[in-house]
């Protein structure tokens, strides 16, 4: 059976050799397309009968043009580019790969935090963030990543996740928070790790980070869909003390940054999951799930019903 594999964003060379491995070993063809264009899925995706992609937007009308597709695997956590209702109606399993890029996006939360504490390394006077208080909105492999390195850096810890008992928090050394305006509140630094859904989407804006103490830092490692965008600008405007930084460009990235510099930064491209060791990681994972799908129907990680 073909597996394509298709990101206009593209795994590291290492990854791509192993994903091509697994793929051949398990007796299964691997046809792989970079930089690929909309024209290029829609072509590529006609025989397919798995796919793996990173971004890279999984609709209908893909989905239409690939009669033998049975499974798309989302090679890293977030799997909002892929439309599950039209996967289901296809009666094809869309799975993601939770815990791959964990580590990466938890290391950079904490780079951006030191260069916002450092005033972006200008040669001012900064702070540390030992004995600072950090608020982890969401608690699952990101958060609890960022949780432990947090710790090594002396930070006090509190997390807010309605799906995660507070004793699997406890037992990590974090103190649950069950209100979001105490998260808020509470703490010097919030990252946030919601996914965008129907609730979450432009319910971090004005209200929340007013209730932030003085200096405090909002890092979004999650995604652009959660930030009020007017709200937030709001904020800024009236907290000259706040400061915020994202892993996804605002759509509004021109006025933050004509309004706010250098209180905002924003990494040119979504980097979280750009390392070497998360770019294998996921890629191996993927490929791995797509066959065992294909072979046995294992849906451990299917994300659709």
């Amino acid at each position: 059976m073909k597996i394509l594999v298709f990101t206009e964003k593209p795994f590291a060379p290492a990854a791509v050799k192993a994903i091509a491995d697994v793929i051949n070993a398990s007796g299964n063809e691997m046809e792989l397309v970079e930089h690929g264009t909309r024209a290029d899925l829609l072509q590529a995706v006609g025989n397919a009968h798995g796919l793996i992609v990173r971004s890279d937007v999984i609709d209908e009308e893909v989905m239409n043009a690939a009669p033998e597709l049975k499974v798309i695997v989302r090679a890293g956590a977030g799997y909002d580019n892929i439309d599950l209702e039209a996967a289901t109606k296809h009666k094809i399993c869309v799975m993601n790969t939770p815990g791959q890029n964990s580590n990466a996006v938890a290391e950079l939360v904490f780079g951006m935090a030191v260069m916002m504490c450092r005033n972006r390394y200008n040669g001012t006077s900064g702070s540390e963030l030992k004995g600072k208080s950090l608020g982890i909105y969401a608690f699952g492999q990101v958060g609890r990543n960022v949780a432990r390195i947090a710790k090594g850096f002396g930070m006090k810890v509190q997390a807010l996740d309605v799906f995660v008992p507070d004793s699997v928090m406890e037992a990590e050394g974090v103190v649950p928070v069950h209100d979001v305006s105490d998260l808020f509140s509470q703490n010097d630094f919030v990252s946030l790790h919601i996914p965008a859904t129907p609730q979450t989407k432009g319910s971090i804006g004005y209200d929340l980070v007013m209730k932030m103490p003085k200096n405090g830092v909002l890092i979004n490692t999650a995604r652009k869909e959660v930030i009020d965008e007017v709200g937030l600008m709001k904020a800024l405007e009236e907290r000259p003390d706040l400061r915020y930084v994202s892993d996804i460009k605002p759509a509004m990235a021109e006025e933050f940054e004509k309004r706010f510099s250098p209180r905002v930064f924003f990494t040119p491209k979504k980097m979280g999951a750009q390392t070497a060791e998360a770019n294998f990681n996921a890629g191996v994972a993927a490929a791995e799930q797509v066959i065992a799908y294909l072979k046995e129907g294992w849906n451990k990680y299917q994300v659709n019903k």
